[in-house]
This record gives C-alpha cells, sequence and structure tokens, in this order.
C-alpha cells in the first residue's frame, strides 16, 4: 500500500522516517484560514483533514496522511507569525507563561480501511525571557515558519523550561497513533514505535525527558 505525507514540512518528513517505512510526500494544495469561531482543537483538525484531502483525492488508493499544529494563549490561537513584529509579539505574551500546543493528524485511508482523526495536547511552560533575547532569538532565522514564532527542536529550546506531553506532537506530529493504526492494516515497519519514544534519541528529545 502507498504512503503519502500530505506536507512540505521537513520536521514531519524526519518523524515519519523514524518509522523506517518507505513514504512519498506530496505538497498539499491546500490554503489555511482561520476560523474564529472554531474551537482550536476543531481548527487544527479541519487543517490537517483539509491538507490529507486535497492529496488524497488524486491517490484514492494511497493511505494519505495530513498534519497540522497551532499554539493556544490564553484562548488565543497562534500560527505561524506573519513576519518579524508580530513573531516579537508572540514571543513577548509566551514569556514566562504556560501555553498549549494542539497537533492534529488526519489519516486517510479509502483502500478498504477507516479514518484517523486525533488531536494531541502539549503543555509547555515558557521561562522568563527579555526584550534582547527576543531579538537576538528572532535573528537566529526560525521563527517564521513556525507556529508559536519558535522552534522547540531548535534554538529555541533555550527559551522553554519545560514540556508536558508528546514531544513529537510537540515538534509537528504524534507518531505513535500512526504507528499503531499502521499496524492494525498489517503494515510493517522497521522499527518498534515503543523503541522509538524509549530511546527519545529524536532531535533534542533527551533534553525534555
Amino acid at each position: 500500500m502507498r504512503l503519502i505525507l500530505a506536507s512540505t514540512s521537513p520536521r514531519r518528513r524526519e518523524i515519519l522516517a523514524l518509522l523506517g517505512l518507505p513514504f512519498d510526500i506530496i505538497a498539499p494544495p491546500f490554503e489555511e484560514r482561520v476560523t474564529p469561531h472554531l474551537s482550536i482543537e476543531d481548527e487544527v483538525l479541519d487543517f490537517a483533514f483539509g491538507k490529507a484531502e486535497s492529496v488524497a483525492r488524486n491517490y484514492p488508493d494511497a493511505l494519505v496522511i495530513g498534519s497540522d499544529t497551532m499554539i493556544s494563549l490564553a484562548g488565543e490561537k497562534m500560527g505561524k507569525p506573519r513576519d518579524r513584529d508580530d513573531a516579537r509579539r508572540m514571543l513577548g505574551a509566551l514569556s514566562g507563561k504556560t501555553h498549549e500546543i494542539f497537533t492534529a493528524v488526519a489519516l486517510l485511508d479509502r483502500a478498504g480501511g477507516r479514518e484517523l482523526r486525533i488531536v494531541e495536547r502539549v503543555l509547555v511552560d515558557m521561562r522568563q525571557f527579555i526584550e534582547r533575547e527576543i531579538d537576538n532569538y528572532l535573528d537566529c532565522n526560525e521563527s517564521l515558519d513556525k507556529a508559536g514564532a519558535y522552534s522547540i527542536q531548535g534554538r529555541g529550546e533555550t527559551l522553554i523550561d519545560s514540556i508536558r506531553g508528546d514531544y513529537l506532537a510537540a515538534v509537528g506530529m504524534p507518531l505513535r497513533p500512526i504507528a499503531n493504526y499502521l499496524a492494525s492494516r498489517g503494515i510493517l515497519f522497521g522499527d518498534s514505535v515503543d523503541r522509538v519514544y524509549a530511546e527519545k534519541s529524536f532531535l533534542n528529545w533527551q533534553r525534555f525527558s
């Protein structure tokens, strides 16, 4: 069965590759449009499904995975910043506070399987940081393509005290539910997902163990 990741994210590609399965990557022709009245859980799941669906319609015999991540701080939805000033605003708001990361996975399996739609929630405790630290971090140029304007797996780790939840979901895509679904369809992969979560050798996962 052909497996397709509907994503342009290098991190999601790297996470799925941890299973040791062959898969294709196709950029989803899907435009994200935030809907103010939707809950963040519904919004992020709609985006994940929209990405998967936009690819799956052209590959009806494939198993297609879409994912999306959004941050919530005191009810405000935070996606990717518009520009550097917006990134500075987001980071200033996150400083010294706890926020939530919501990452959704939509797996479309129209070759005889069922659909998987899940949302994982991770809590992130940020340390207090000053404006000069924000500017120094913005200078490393990893903010503009990240929800909340920071990268857990990059230099943004220096802004974080701790995370509570699935590290891979915080980075961009929880692996365990995907692996469990693939196993239920009789798809074998090279490495045990339990081993991946036990060893925590991916990027800076050990830092948050």
